[in-house]
């Protein structure tokens, strides 16, 4: 029996709306975009003009720093509109779907029969390459970097999260011929991070040359972070990799077809869907075309999430699905002012500190909104932070020495093995109300500066 990795420290948010395991195809999207907002570490330079025509795998924009490294479109079709926010700074590049897809041809080959040098170029070309994520800092891997592992969380204890099984059923072939493709880029090992609660999937006990790891555990036993922590953590001057399931399937596609087909499965989640269900879908998809079945009762407002609670970006009805998001949440909004309802009993309330009587009542789900309870205050060590954390790293003194601009104590704490969703837990518990994954960045980013 292989040995299973227990996280004992974590919280699983009882949320309503799981999404049904059926698959239903919607129409297609009325259009698709790609945001850079959704990448850190680059400075994108634009490659198209709104009217100019494109192919699925056809380059948007490249990193101007990097200019071999280029985010291409998932469909075919004509560039709508270039979205600009502030200082003229590109939001998102959207483009309208042809009819009948065409795709950007590329050279199918088993990767098995490839050199490193040849992977990565056909990766960089396709639009492959954002799929991968380097750590420390959570940016866009660096082509000229030697990651010594790759792993892969194949599940997610995300609130709601999909379950990544269902969405890879059937493609056994397809992500053995990515994980082929991520082999020839490290001299390390890939390595699996799969869930010892469940049964192993027919298609995770088939794929080989591997390194597979069982985890068990609360949230965020899933997060690929926590699995680094676990097998090898990151000290300073390493580098590790990391890939989505599902851009393992894209990576799989592109070597055995020879085209970018960016086709993923997505759920739609949360207690503002009536229906919560799988949609199998394309990158970028609007997101109005995947909630067909999203409700509400009585008016209530609504918040759309691209992502899961923790993590995701809020969107409107007409905006995009994130780049890698493979989950629509819709919750309610929180607009409301409760007087002492910190008083009451609370027995239809949760309480991660279990404050309430409804921490009684085990196995209850709850429609928990947006609201905060509360206002930013004094920032006070409770030791919540350390109850969801399972890293050996001291949470608060860390988001205290990025407030303070400590980089030396940064480093000594650990900034280099988290990223945004390994501290989101510490966000949701947090008495004082502390945007903990925005001051995380914040850090990240000086850190980026000072190594540069």
């Amino acid at each position: 029996m292989p040995k299973v990795i227990k996280i004992r420290k974590g919280l699983n948010i009882p949320l309503v709306g799981d999404a049904e395991k059926i698959l239903v195809r919607p129409k297609p999207s009325a259009s698709y975009a790609v945001k850079p907002i959704d990448f850190w570490g680059i400075t994108p330079r634009l490659c198209v003009e709104p009217g100019d025509t494109v192919r699925a795998g056809s380059p948007l924009f490249v990193d101007k720093q990097r200019p071999q490294i280029a985010f291409t479109s998932p469909v075919s079709g004509t560039v709508a509109d270039v979205v600009r926010g502030a200082r003229r700074a590109l939001q998102e590049v959207v483009v309208i779907p042809d009819a009948e897809m065409g795709y950007e041809q590329f050279e199918a080959a088993d990767p098995a029969t490839l050199s490193r040098e040849q992977v990565v170029d056909m990766m960089l070309r396709s639009g492959l390459w954002p799929h991968l994520t380097q750590r420390p800092f959570g940016v866009v891997a660096d082509p000229e970097a030697q990651p010594k592992g790759i792993y892969i969380s194949c599940f997610d204890t995300a609130p709601l999260a999909v379950d990544i099984d269902f969405a890879l059923q059937g493609d056994d072939k397809t992500f053995q011929a990515g994980i082929e493709a991520l082999r020839k880029l490290t001299p390390g090992e890939v390595h699996l991070g799969i869930n010892a609660e469940y049964p192993e999937s027919k298609l995770l006990g088939r794929i080989k040359n591997v390194q597979k790891h069982y985890f068990s555990g609360p949230h965020p036993a899933g997060n690929v972070g926590v699995q680094i922590a676990q097998i090898d953590p990151i000290n300073k001057g390493e580098v590790v990799w990391t890939m989505r399931p599902q851009s393992v399937l894209m990576l799989g596609r592109l070597f055995l077809k020879g085209i970018y087909d960016a086709s993923l499965v997505v759920a739609t989640a949360g207690s503002g869907v009536a229906k919560p269900r799988y949609h199998q879908t394309i990158q970028g998809a609007r997101v109005d075309g995947l909630l067909d079945w999203a409700g509400g009762e009585g008016g209530i407002e609504l918040r759309i999430i691209s992502g899961n609670v923790l993590t995701g970006r809020k969107v409107d009805s007409m905006g995009h699905l994130g780049f890698g998001d493979n989950l629509i949440t819709v919750i309610p909004e929180g607009r409301y002012h409760e007087f002492f309802g910190w008083l009451a009993p609370g027995f239809g309330k949760y309480s991660a500190s279990r404050s309430f009587l409804s921490s009684l009542r085990f196995g209850k789900r709850f429609n928990l909104d947006t609201n905060y309870h509360g206002e930013a205050r004094a920032y006070v060590v409770t030791g919540q932070y350390e109850k969801v954390r399972p890293f050996d790293i001291y949470p608060v003194y860390l988001i205290k020495a990025i407030m303070a601009g400590d980089i030396e104590r940064m480093e000594q704490l650990g900034i280099y093995e988290v990223i945004e969703e390994d501290m989101a837990l510490c966000e949701y518990v947090c008495t004082s109300k502390i945007e903990v994954q925005e001051v995380l960045r914040r850090g990240i980013n000086t850190m980026m500066t000072e190594l540069a």
